[in-house]
């Protein structure tokens, strides 16, 4: 099946749109084929503000609706609390949101970017979209993760060589209580990691201190820039690490 059999069959679906590499291209691929489709960012404290710009631009430049959605996500005390199947609670709460909001719109139909690169498997966060009956089109059509950017850059989007994000939380360590000054300090730390032309890295935090992952080619550049690096973030991190196991 492609894609556009997939929209051929269903001219009318909610997506679930995070501004990200495939979430972007369903986007795109649905407005393409004719789907009378709306976009629904949930905004969090788990998503940086950079997505949230992406999404917004992405959605203007498809033409495509989009309804931001506010989720106190630390409200809910099983994600908040980080433990082995945070994303299964987070998502679970976040879709069930989502699905408030698109019956309310008139939508029968629930879409993510889930692709056929990503593992099925017993993943939690993968179980509340089957409890949740969201569906994956991206995977449905055998889609990889290459094929969704290769595609994307033949439809012209900013979004083809977006490198991968996972959410915020992923910083914090599991069984650690996930609170918004931690969440706070680890954007603005990469942010500030951002400004100085480090790309695809993540910080974490460990104890008190930042743990910089970053892919290894970068690792010289970190070395050179170590003033800057350490004025950037020392002013929300007690010690400021390199981790020097490849991301």
């Amino acid at each position: 099946m492609t894609l556009a059999e997939y929209f051929s069959t269903h001219p009318r679906a909610a997506l679930a749109f995070s501004g990200g590499v495939d979430s972007a291209y369903l986007l795109w691929a649905g407005k393409h084929y004719g789907c009378d489709l709306t976009a629904y960012y949930v905004h969090t404290a788990f998503q940086p503000e950079f997505e949230f710009r992406d999404a917004q631009r992405l959605a203007q430049e498809v033409g495509v609706p989009m309804v931001v959605v506010e989720a106190d996500i630390l409200s809910v005390p099983l994600a908040a609390a980080n433990g082995p199947d945070r994303c299964y609670h987070c998502k679970t709460a976040l879709f069930t949101k989502l699905w408030e909001y698109a019956r309310r719109d008139g939508h029968t139909l629930l879409l993510d970017g889930t692709n056929a690169s990503d593992d099925a498997g017993d993943r939690p966060g993968m179980r509340a979209l089957r409890e949740l009956a969201v569906e994956s089109p991206l995977r449905l059509c055998g889609l990889t993760k290459a094929d969704v950017r290769a595609a994307s850059k033949e439809a012209g989007l900013f979004t083809w060589d977006k490198p991968a994000y996972a959410c915020l939380a992923t910083r914090i360590p599991t069984g650690r209580t996930i609170t918004k000054e931690d969440l706070e300090r680890v954007e603005k730390a990469e942010d500030a990691l951002f400004s100085l032309g480090f790309t695809d890295f993540r910080v974490r935090l460990l104890a008190d201190a930042a743990r910089i992952q970053l892919p290894e080619g970068q690792w010289d550049r970190a070395a050179g820039q170590r003033r800057e690096v350490l004025a950037a973030l020392k002013p929300w991190f007690s010690a400021v690490t390199l981790d020097l196991e490849t991301r």
